[in-house]
């Protein structure tokens, strides 16, 4: 789906109208994706209003929603699913909540990110999506929340909406019969605004001597790093229905939920 034209939130899509198996989509208007909404101005962004979103979920770190608090729609309910809470201790792969520390020093990012080690931490993150114990509660919450009868429209989003939020889409794009090639397009398909809404950060970082490569690595969309992801969820749970299951602890019934509401 083309992005949402909205100026005050960063990486608005909705999943809406997605191609599923059986000749079937994504409803539109329920299942919406974003970066932060620190900036969202309803004055200026009056179609933001009409979405009606009804539930908004925070995958950020304490950090992040202190230094740039949302501006949640007004009567929406806030969930906060703290993904990285914790910070993936022992990982070394908290990078995609600490995107501006990381690039405000080239010297400290060659040393911390470069040969090649920005793209192997943003992969060893996206197992941690899977793996780690915060991040299989924060998405719990997620899905729980959209099971319930009268959740609404909801908006799902952390930082940029390219990692923590990536990945969420990709797990409702295949339990709701996605392919998995479908999953990658969207995946991908948020480069453009990403760039965009990062470009004073990748300026910066490149005027002051920062190789472009290690920015790129950290703030773009590369296969691999979902690849990853999939390949962990696969070896652990054999695919996203025993993932959601078993790591997530979402019961049968509220997966039929979720179906019966989202798909059109």
């Amino acid at each position: 789906m083309p992005p949402f034209d909205a100026s005050t939130i960063i990486n608005l899509r909705d999943l809406g109208g997605i191609a599923l198996t059986g000749n079937s989509a994504v409803r539109p208007g329920l299942l919406l994706r974003s970066g932060q909404l620190d900036r969202l101005d309803p004055e200026i962004d009056p179609a933001v209003a009409a979405l009606g979103i009804h539930t908004v979920v925070d995958l950020r770190t304490e950090g992040e929603r202190r230094a740039h608090p949302d501006r949640a729609p007004e009567g929406a309910r806030r969930i906060v699913a703290d993904v990285m809470a914790g910070g993936f201790a022992g990982t070394g792969a908290n990078v995609p909540a600490k995107l501006d520390t990381l690039l405000g020093s080239p010297a400290a990012a060659e040393e911390h990110l470069g040969n090649g080690k920005a793209e192997k931490l943003l992969c060893d993150a996206y197992r941690a999506f899977v793996t780690s114990e915060s991040a299989c509660a924060a998405y719990h919450l997620l899905l729980a929340a959209l099971a319930e009868p009268d959740c609404g429209p909801l908006l799902f989003h952390c930082t940029a909406g390219k990692d923590r939020t990536g990945w969420a889409a990709t797990v409702l794009l295949l339990l709701l019969g996605a392919d998995e090639a479908t999953a990658f397009e969207e995946y991908l398909a948020v480069a453009p605004a990403v760039r965009a809404a990062f470009a004073p950060v990748i300026t910066r970082f490149t005027d002051a001597g920062g190789d472009p490569e290690i920015a790129e690595a950290m703030l773009g969309v590369r296969p691999a790093y979902l690849a990853a992801a999939l390949e962990e969820m696969d070896r652990g749970y054999g695919g996203v229905e025993g993932y959601v299951r078993d790591a997530l602890g979402i019961p049968d019934e509220a997966v039929d939920r979720i179906r019966a509401r989202c798909v059109a």
